[in-house]
């Protein structure tokens, strides 16, 4: 089935990260480079946990499934973004912009909502050890894994198809190096006022429902650690959240830096430098 609307436009063309020509080739080097560290990396760990028995945990099947994600979601815009580095006219087509938004959405609210499923897992592996293997059983992973993908399938189609009922007829140039929400909510020559409210909506939800399981998973943990006496149970129960943390930080952080509407020129170009941190570091 092929993605129209009304729109008069059938292509975009995307400016990228910069319009300086001295630029695009160490661009292009560093990126590559990343790129196919993260490759390498999360193909790495997900045969490594594949191929280890001693890796069937609830923790390496949530780290498994953020690494595919990592995985896809590097993809959905990188090989086109490195291209564009060493094309002249860098030109995606409106349904290769609509697929590339479809996806870039769905793999952003997977990865919240996994993370989210590791906070869960965290609470009961520091406060409910002796619960853990009932309350993290395979069919209960699978439950919250399964949540996680329909959840963020639902939310791309939101954000998908809210954006196909715009119509686009003026500009076609789309001041970023991806097809995201709000570059091309600028473009659209009907009114975005509903497609804003939408956004707001669906990212509020993701972040709100998210945060809060957070928050409350990590507030009990911290209650926990609170009340254990040994030094060595302190350093177990931190060590086994701080990387969760850390990527919870980075993750949400950028992600809000980048979804905060500002109506100006400098954020656009904001936007694009907070979108390069959230989606390759």
């Amino acid at each position: 089935m092929t993605m129209e609307n009304a729109s008069s436009v059938s292509e975009f063309i995307l400016m990228g990260l910069t319009d300086q020509p001295k630029l695009q080739l160490p661009l292009f080097s560093l990126f590559l480079l990343n790129y196919v560290v993260t490759v390498v990396g999360n193909l790495w760990l997900m045969i490594l946990i594949c191929l280890n028995s001693h890796l069937h945990t609830p923790m390496y099947f949530y780290l498994f499934n953020l690494s595919f994600i990592d995985l896809c979601y590097s993809s959905v815009f990188t090989p086109k973004m490195l291209m564009n580095f060493i094309s002249n006219r860098n030109v995606i087509s409106f349904t290769g912009c609509m697929s590339q938004l479809f996806f870039f959405c769905f793999f952003v609210n997977s990865e919240c909502y996994v993370l989210t499923a590791m906070a869960y897992d965290r609470y009961v592996a520091i406060c409910k050890p002796l619960l853990y293997t009932m309350a993290m059983s395979p069919q209960v992973c699978s439950l919250l894994m399964s949540g996680s993908y329909v959840m963020g399938f639902a939310g791309a189609i939101v954000h998908t198809g809210s954006m196909m009922t715009l119509i686009f007829c003026d500009s076609n140039i789309i001041n970023h190096y991806l097809c995201d929400i709000f570059p091309l909510l600028q473009l659209s020559c009907s009114s975005t006022y509903a497609n804003e409210i939408v956004v707001s909506a669906v990212v509020g939800t993701v972040i709100i429902l998210s945060s809060l399981i957070i928050f409350i998973s990590y507030a009990l943990i911290l209650f926990n650690i609170l009340h254990i006496s040994s030094s060595k149970g302190w350093s177990k129960a931190l060590s086994t959240c701080g990387s969760h943390i850390t990527t919870v930080s980075l993750f949400c952080g950028f992600g809000l830096l980048t979804h905060v509407k500002l109506q100006s020129s400098r954020f656009v170009e904001q936007g694009k430098f907070f979108t390069v941190f959230s989606t390759n570091v």
